[in-house]
């Protein structure tokens, strides 16, 4: 853009007031996050247990630097909702001078991560947990334009931040709309459908695995909160001597047994055919003549029957809060006609097409703000 560069230190001062005795009552604490990527609320501090004896109180609008981390983009500006926060010694707080930079001008600025290029550089070759010095930030060269033009280009900035939050928010309010249209006719799916235990509708199946040692095999995992299966590992049959693997199939629905209770259940894609799982993983295949496996997982998405996994979880920690195999066949699940689960399927296949066309269109949006940034500060080319 031609601006001139201009050093840290001639717009910016660091802080130098300091607490040594604190209350005994709670002071709100930020967290600064890594990469450019804000500062926000921590969990408060009751100043009663607080060690340390150097502190310092935060103003909004200072900007905050960690010491520790600020080689990772760990910076940024104070909020509103931050003001009055205390800070320890491994932060850093400096006031601009508001005459000649604008609060919001650098906060494009560490949230371009601009800085983490130039403060990782210095800390190369040195330990995990080499600091950034006051002095060593204050050296760091910025772009600078005169104020009204900085204000402009936040104006900017700030019109497309809003524009994306906007969007955002739509797009959330469509998908809990989304959600509850799917919930609804899935009540109406189920209501005065009969009832059949898993072991009739989808019964567990064991495909055991003779391991060839030489053979690689692919590990399947099951994430939690229903987000589906993940291939975890792929190695040689030998290095599965110590336990037994279970083939998986297309349409099988799976259960970690271990963590089940966290809403570990999906069901398996055509990219999982031929993968494996240890005895952890429950596989039920369900009866073509009664059951898909698309509205077996619908229901054990719903609180009841999610609650019936939990039922027959039995334990009180995760680690011992297993869905029993045996328990798992007994589980009743509502088993309307066919042809009405196909058609549920086909509501919930229209809907993931729907999803995934609102996350490509997510990315694009996603992605102004940072090609703004990059053709403001030219971040990009100075991480490269």
């Amino acid at each position: 853009m031609g601006w001139p560069l201009v050093r840290l230190g001639e717009v910016a001062a660091q802080y130098s007031e300091y607490v040594t005795e604190l209350e005994p009552r709670p002071y709100k604490k930020l967290s600064v996050k890594l990469y450019g990527r804000g500062v926000v609320p921590d969990k408060p501090a009751d100043g009663a247990e607080v060690r340390m004896t150097r502190h310092q109180i935060a103003k909004a609008g200072q900007v905050i630097v960690s010491e520790i981390w600020a080689k990772k983009g760990a910076l940024g500006v104070v909020p509103s909702e931050g003001d009055g926060a205390l800070c320890t010694s491994h932060f850093f707080l400096f006031d601009l001078d508001p005459s000649q930079i604008s609060v919001e001008w650098f906060r494009y600025l560490s949230i371009a991560n601009y800085f983490e290029p130039e403060l990782g550089a210095a800390a190369r070759g040195t330990t995990g947990y080499a600091s950034v010095r006051p002095k060593r930030f204050l050296d760091v060269q910025i772009p600078l334009p005169p104020l009204a033009e900085q204000q402009r280009i936040v104006a900017r900035l700030d019109r497309v931040a809003g524009l994306v939050a906007a969007r955002e928010r739509a797009t959330a309010a469509m998908e809990a709309d989304m959600q509850a249209m799917l919930a609804k006719a899935f009540a109406r799916c189920i209501e005065d459908a009969p009832r059949r235990p898993m072991a009739e509708v989808a019964p567990l199946i064991r495909r055991p695995v003779e391991i060839e040692p030489d053979t690689d095999y692919t590990e399947i995992g099951v994430r939690s909160f229903y987000n589906g299966i993940f291939h975890r590992r792929t190695m040689p049959g030998s290095e599965f001597s110590w336990q037994d693997l279970f083939w998986i199939k297309e349409g099988d629905l799976v259960f970690s047994n271990l963590m089940a209770w966290e809403k570990a259940i999906a069901v398996a894609e055509a990219h999982d055919e031929g993968t494996v799982g240890n005895h952890r993983m429950l596989t039920c295949e369900a009866n073509p003549e009664l059951a898909t496996p698309g509205f077996l997982l619908a229901y054990f998405r719903t609180p009841e029957g999610f609650s019936s996994v939990v039922g027959n979880s039995p334990g009180t920690i995760a680690r011992n809060k297993t869905l029993s195999s045996k328990k798992l066949p007994a589980i009743e699940v509502p088993v309307p006609p066919l042809e009405t689960q196909r058609r549920f399927d086909r509501l919930q296949a229209k809907a993931r097409r729907i999803r995934t066309i609102r996350a490509a269109s997510a990315l694009d949006a996603d992605a102004l703000i940072p090609a703004l940034l990059h053709q403001v500060f030219g971040a990009g080319d100075r991480a490269a």
